[in-house]
């Protein structure tokens, strides 16, 4: 960016006007057109990812609801403009892609000549170059090529309309409806703020943009934009409230300190411009970064931003000026999604191309200006400025022309997600598998095929698809965990938990994979490792079921009771109806003497499940041999022990050993003895010989056996 001064046009001032207009019309209707040859491939795209929940299944938008839920109910979450705009884009157009698609496009070119007007007003060099790299850069694809994201394109058309104005009003003091402009300026504001709220840092922009004007900011000027911060606070406010409370960006996903924060912040910056130099790769979902605040090294991005910012404060005369400005814009627009505030999107990743359609605007008219005034100094440069400044755009243009595919890939893919909802599995692997041919490093299809393929048993070929995603992003924590958990199924329990730890590695605060990995050494028999990754699990996820009915019964078999009874305990507050939980309480309580209660437990799993075996064998025993004459009970033994036998098929030594205890106690000794010596002709009683040898002996003396 630098300052011209604007040449003078010669002859008639009416007629140099009429001309000046007609080329800057011109070169706007060229930048539409260079927008819609690029994007055009998007005009043949689908739905993708959450544009059913916005759009295609949205009760806002396709009924029963209607305008009056979008502006009075929490159902527009927090952008009841573009609601209202898919609203009236169905009742014409219904669902059919395109037309959604091209008002996105329409939007996006607009905003662009929008930009280059803006340029111009605060007279920067190449405002018309700036705004077309902006326009062609292949970062605006996420933005212009998902239709969920008319947020984007709606809210930054208006945010440039509402700049627009208030530098008009800001450059024309004393002249007659100069604040009719001021307000066109705040409603056009308000206007964005419908659309995205990430549009609040406005008024800062405003004021940065006043100084770059002027060199200051008076307190006439803060005045004027007192109304912009106290509507910019409200939308904040608001939306904040909404991310947490509405869109549910609460949990362990944004459990992040401070400290975390602020590295997320310093790495989103870098991350960012970075992107803009160099836009490759583009994912649509990057991995979410590991954060380790631990590392001095983590501080570096945060601490190199401040002080580029710092020192070009400090240095801003003559050149340096407009690298600040581009620089302070940039930092500035980005400032919502930086990490500070809870994004629900920060689940699946800190960063995402579409978090910088608007803070990109600074960079590349930055970018713009620099490449103008290398032209202007070159020999020739008449002849060579097109020349230049074309194979910019052509490159620009050419990749996103490409990008734009992987949008037109993508509805194959949102079908298959579609058809998994509907339970539809077959066609919903038959779309993953046509999205991944045509582009074969779609790593979003070939976890969610990898995800069918599991529940369909089919575990070695979604193996070899969690192992595709892993090869386009190596440090994706939930492939890793799903991967592990595959490898688990099919009896591979090295490589699972080689998987498992790469998730925890990439992830520390992921509760299932440390879950995972805690089954995966219980049945390696490493209780010791299965117990600490338990409790790691459920100190990040304490209510999960499995996790603590497992993390009990290793507890019971390492001799560690009062812990296992805890969570048992724990498991029957979760799920009172687990007969096994009961069965296994009353098992633990047994073991510290307390047989009434564990008769008590036993009873209440035998309530939920009448055929549960280990409480039946458990319960029968305990009646039958109990040494506390208080809990004895021979009929009731008799019953449970005459089931169980039923149930086991008449041919297990231990449940004959338990009958034969029954009856003895009941006072049918001749039973008792019939049912200990057939157990003691089966070819597996070896452990039970010397116990049923003895029992049989007591009960030929018409004793029963009592422990």
């Amino acid at each position: 960016m630098s300052v011209h001064a604007p040449a003078l046009a010669s002859g008639d001032p009416q007629s140099a006007r009429f001309r000046s207009n007609l080329r800057h019309w011109l070169l706007a209707l060229v930048l539409i057109g260079l927008v819609f040859v690029a994007y055009a491939r998007v005009l043949n795209c689908g739905f993708i990812w959450d544009d059913e929940a916005h759009v295609t299944q949205n009760p806002c938008v396709i009924g029963p609801l209607g305008l009056k839920e979008i502006w009075t109910s929490t159902r527009a979450v927090y952008y009841p403009l573009v609601l209202t705009t898919f609203w009236a884009l169905h009742k014409f157009v219904g669902l059919a892609p395109w037309p959604y698609h091209v008002l996105n496009v329409l939007m996006h070119a607009a905003s662009a000549v929008l930009l280059c007007r803006v340029l111009r007003h605060l007279e920067v060099r190449g405002a018309w170059l700036g705004a077309a790299l902006w326009a062609l850069h292949p970062v605006m694809i996420q933005s212009v090529a998902w239709v969920t994201e008319l947020k984007n394109t709606q809210s930054g058309f208006f945010y440039l309309l509402s700049t627009l104005c208030f530098l008009s009003f800001d450059s024309e003091i004393g002249q007659r409806g100069r604040w009719s402009r001021w307000g066109l300026s705040l409603l056009f504001f308000g206007l964005a703020v419908l659309s995205k709220p990430s549009t609040v840092m406005l008024p800062v922009v405003l004021a940065l943009c006043v100084w770059w004007r002027k060199g200051r900011i008076g307190w006439a000027n803060a005045a004027t934009l007192a109304a912009f911060i106290g509507l910019s606070a409200a939308a904040s406010i608001w939306t904040i409230w909404e991310q947490k409370f509405h869109a549910g960006a609460m949990g362990a996903e944004w459990a992040q300190t401070p400290l975390q924060r602020v590295i997320i912040a310093g790495r989103a910056i870098w991350f960012y411009l970075g992107k803009l130099v160099w836009p490759d790769p583009l994912v649509f979902v990057y991995p979410r970064w590991r954060i380790d605040s631990s590392h001095l090294s983590a501080y570096f991005p945060i601490v190199a931003a401040l002080a580029v910012l710092a020192g070009l404060w400090l240095i801003r005369a003559t050149w340096r000026r407009p690298v600040f400005f581009a620089a302070a814009y940039f930092v500035i627009s980005l400032f919502p999604v930086l990490g500070f505030f809870d994004v629900y999107f920060f689940r699946y990743s800190f960063v995402s191309d579409h978090f910088q359609y608007l803070a990109s605007m600074g960079p590349l008219a930055l970018a713009g200006a620099a490449i103008t005034g290398a032209v202007h100094r070159l020999p020739w440069n008449s002849v060579l400025r097109p020349i230049v400044i074309g194979a910019f755009l052509a490159v620009l243009g050419v990749l996103t022309w490409r990008q734009t595919a992987v949008y037109n890939d993508m509805a194959h893919y949102n079908l298959g997600i579609a058809l998994r909802d509907r339970a539809e599995t077959g066609k919903a692997i038959a779309h993953y598998r046509e999205a991944i041919a045509l582009r074969p490093d779609y790593a979003e299809a070939h976890y969610n095929l990898a995800r069918l393929l599991v529940a369909r048993g089919d575990f070695d070929d979604a193996i070899a698809h969690y192992e595709k995603v892993l090869l386009i992003n190596p440090a994706d924590a939930e492939a890793h965990n799903n991967l592990g958990a595959a490898l688990f199924e099919t009896g591979q329990l090295d490589e699972a938990i080689a998987h498992y730890e790469k998730a925890l590695a990439a992830r520390p605060d992921y509760a299932e994979a440390s879950i995972n990995l805690g089954d995966a050494l219980l049945a390696k028999g490493d209780f010791d490792g299965a117990i600490a990754h338990y409790l790691s699990g459920l100190s990040i996820s304490p209510d999960h079921v499995e996790a603590q009915y497992n993390l009990a019964n290793v507890l019971l078999q390492k001799g560690q009771v009062d812990e296992a009874i805890r969570h048992y305990n724990k498991v029957l507050e979760l799920l009172p109806q687990s007969a096994d939980a009961h069965a296994n309480l009353g098992s633990a309580l047994l073991r510290q003497g307390r047989s009434a209660e564990a008769i008590a437990e036993y009873r209440k799993a035998l309530a939920v499940a009448p055929d549960n075996l280990a409480a039946q064998s458990n319960l029968a025993w305990l009646l039958a041999t109990s040494s506390d004459p208080w809990l004895r009970n021979g009929p009731e033994a008799v019953s449970i022990a005459e089931q169980l036998d039923r149930l086991a098929g008449g041919n297990r030594p231990l449940v004959l050993r338990i009958l034969a205890a029954a009856y003895a106690e009941a006072g049918r000794f001749n039973e008792a003895v019939d049912a200990a010596e057939r157990a003691l002709q089966l070819p597996d009683s070896g452990t039970l010989a010397g116990a049923l040898r003895r029992e049989i002996a007591l009960y030929q003396s018409g004793s029963p056996y009592h422990e």
